[in-house]
């Protein structure tokens, strides 16, 4: 088992021009021509940088991932995707296949997140990403249970060999081994059965040979044999992957990098690592990996709204679990337990359902995910159950999701859904899976707060009656890395007299379309901040006891608005109908001293327009223009 993950740092002759190179670069990611780079690394340097020192350099950053070359006659360069211009790298390229690499310096966690990012993926030669990804995550899941294994198999030893030990059975080595085999040690504690050539490092030995995928395929099986709950939810696409030879191999070596670090468990290292990886694919696949994957801050903004503190936590359409997952943070963060929530998911895709499963594994959750990837609509896997809070992001405006079939399907409470359009079916299914008093958060399309086509608006007309929409938040474009469809929140309930004052016939409305800042040019994320304000926002309204602040209207981004409001609107849900302008910021200049300055200004103005009349006037004059 590696014990950090560590990365070989540059030899000391370049270090520093390699840091200062990573400093000058565009911090926006945009390219930079290759003699602008040099001078201004020559600059920063305080001295010449030769062609050849700077060529060295380049090249050594573009062979770990730092930097990426670009198009131009004389070539050009600019920061890797995750690389911040300014930050001084100490995270270098892994070590080769074979290679231990030398540790110097451990890499700071985005920085080493980044590295490994860019170093598999110079491995995917010409694999599409949406098959790579399935590849790289899968042995990311293999390595944390296997090091999760390893770990509680050495708490184990400890625990029977100690005489201080309640569980001390003597000091013989074989009752020792005996019990280390003792699957009940392992199994009270939620941790993965390893089969002894399944673990890891029996894996990593044998990574050059040439059947490695077989093997690791071989691994997968004899891990679902064993563990019940995995039955059927491990990939196994190793033995078949078309790769060029030795790849593999390389790769396993790669993701041998992450282990302990900073006395954090390995779980929550490659929780990290699994997470940003399926955001990295996510960019990479762009609109032909078929799915939205849903920005963090995206969900952290629903989670923060809905605060479920304990409950049970229900998506019909899971992807790979990021809400889940920023559910359980959230509750961690507010002094709660990851006991204190039931979680239950949904997703028809067997690929990403798989990839939920091996998500929430690595963050021991104990996901109820139903017995097969199945159509929400078609087949529910939770027919008979409510729940307490429900989050998702479901696909954006669906045209076939079978609707023809579900003409009289009780959960249409407020009206039959389109059939060329999902989004009122995902609503009402929903609110048809909230117990008494629940509450949901939706991510749709803005299409879904004004569209009146095939009987949407009636639906939401009926739905806003029913008093069921509770808050509505329209947010700022371009959040999403794969498309460019802007999009809203829904905030639903069944019961507006649960969590704070009593809200029957209203709705709050948030405008947090100017809200975000560029994390790329084509690329906006919502701040902690940003979240804050729109979380505090509605808890404020509600009298929740999340925030002690006094709810008020503010012009321009938020409004609580009665019934008879919306109706005179036609039922449009659109926060800008309501929250109207933002106030202009006032100076607190008196009125009339504000309209003496202004006068005198007016005056001042035309006196200096009369003056320039009188010399254009003569100047023609001169010409013998009479004017």
């Amino acid at each position: 088992m590696t014990d950090s993950a560590t990365f070989t740092t540059p030899e000391a002759s370049d270090e520093d021009l390699g840091d200062l190179l990573l400093e000058v670069l565009p911090g926006d990611g945009s390219t930079i021509g290759n003699l602008s780079a040099r001078e201004a690394l020559s600059r920063a340097a305080e001295r010449q940088v030769t062609e050849e020192e700077y060529t060295a350099v380049k090249d050594r950053l573009v062979g770990l991932g730092l930097i990426l070359k670009g198009q131009g006659r004389g070539g050009s360069v600019r920061l890797a995707e995750g690389i911040e211009g300014g930050s001084r790298y100490e995270a270098p390229a892994a070590p080769a296949a074979g290679g231990r690499g030398r540790a110097k310096k451990e890499a700071p966690a985005k920085d080493f997140k980044a590295v490994l990012w860019a170093s598999a993926d110079k491995l995917r030669a010409q694999m599409d990403a949406a098959e790579y990804k399935h590849l790289v995550l899968g042995l990311i899941f293999l390595k944390y249970i296997s090091d999760t294994f390893a770990e509680h198999r050495a708490k184990v030893l400890q625990m029977v060999s100690s005489p201080e030990s309640d569980f001390y059975i003597g000091d013989d080595a074989s009752d020792h081994q005996a019990a280390l085999e003792d699957r009940d040690y392992y199994t009270q504690e939620n941790v993965f059965w390893v089969p002894q050539d399944a673990r890891w490092e029996s894996l990593r030995a044998r990574a050059k040979q040439p059947d490695i995928g077989q093997l690791i395929d071989r691994a997968l099986v004899a891990i679902e044999n064993e563990n019940q709950t995995l039955r059927g939810k491990l990939d196994k696409r190793f033995g078949a992957a078309q790769l060029e030879p030795g790849r593999l191999g390389e790769l396993v070596d790669l993701i041998s990098t992450i282990g302990f670090a900073d006395d954090q468990r390995s779980g929550d290292v490659l929780g990290e690592v699994y997470e940003y990886f399926l955001g990295q694919f996510a960019s990479a696949e762009g609109k032909k990996g078929g799915q939205f994957y849903t920005p963090a801050h995206v969900v952290k903004t629903l989670v923060a709204v809905l605060a479920p503190h304990k409950g049970r936590i229900y998506d019909p359409c899971c992807g790979s679990g990021g809400m889940f997952v920023q559910s359980e943070k959230f509750i961690q963060a507010h002094g709660g337990k990851r006991d204190d929530a039931s979680i239950y998911g949904q997703e028809s895709n067997p690929t990403t359902w798989r990839l939920a499963a091996m998500n929430l594994a690595i963050r021991g959750f104990a996901a109820d995910l139903g017995q097969e990837p199945a159509d929400t609509f078609a087949r529910d896997q939770f027919p008979d159950q409510k729940f307490d809070y429900i989050l998702a992001n479901p696909p954006f405006n669906i045209s076939d999701w079978g609707g023809e079939k579900y003409e009289s399907d009780p959960r249409w409470v407020y009206g039959r859904p389109p059939v060329g359009n999902a989004n009122y079916a995902w609503l009402q299914h929903m609110l048809w899976k909230l117990r008494p008093g629940g509450e949901a958060g939706v991510v749709l399309a803005n299409g879904s707060m004004s569209s009146n086509q095939s009987g949407e608006g009636q639906i939401r007309e009926a739905m806003v009656r029913g008093d069921v929409v509770e808050v509505m938040v329209a947010l700022p474009g371009q959040l999403f890395l794969n498309t460019q469809i802007p999009v809203c929140l829904w905030f639903l309930t069944n019961d507006k007299t649960q969590r704070g004052r009593d809200r029957r016939s209203e709705t709050l409305f948030i405008d947090a379309r100017q809200m975000g800042t560029m994390k790329t040019r084509v690329e906006r994320v919502l701040t902690d901040e940003d979240i804050e304000k729109i979380a505090g926002t509605v808890h404020a309204w509600r009298s929740d006891g999340e925030v002690s602040d006094a709810y008020a209207d503010v012009a321009g981004f938020c409004y609580s608005a009665k019934l008879e409001e919306i109706e005179k609107n036609g039922f449009v849900l659109t926060p800008g109908r309501y929250v109207g302008a933002a106030d202009q910021d006032d100076d607190d200049e008196p009125f009339d001293q504000k309209m003496k300055r202004l006068t005198a200004l007016l005056k001042q103005q035309q006196e200096e327009g009369a003056s320039l009349d009188q010399q254009i006037g003569e100047n023609l004059r001169r010409l013998g223009y009479e004017f």
